[in-house]
């Protein structure tokens, strides 16, 4: 008889935006980018110096994001 009782199955949860991995991979993928163009210009310190820091951030987002379900 339990095959005639009909289960719900719970649909798939909203997630917001910062708990979803694809828009996070992208902004992490930028994030290194970001980095790696601001390690290569020659113009100004300050990008220079704040590069380092933005590649670390941006690949440690995405070590975190990527753990996230779809």
């Amino acid at each position: 008889m339990s095959h005639l009782i009909e289960i719900r199955t719970p649909g798939r949860p909203k997630r917001p935006f910062f708990l979803r991995r694809g828009p996070m991979e992208t902004i992490a993928t930028v994030l290194i980018g970001l980095g790696f163009l601001m390690l290569f210009q020659p113009f100004l310190l300050v990008l220079y110096t704040y590069s380092l820091v933005t590649l670390l951030i941006g690949t440690v987002m995405f070590i975190i994001v990527s753990k996230f379900p779809e």
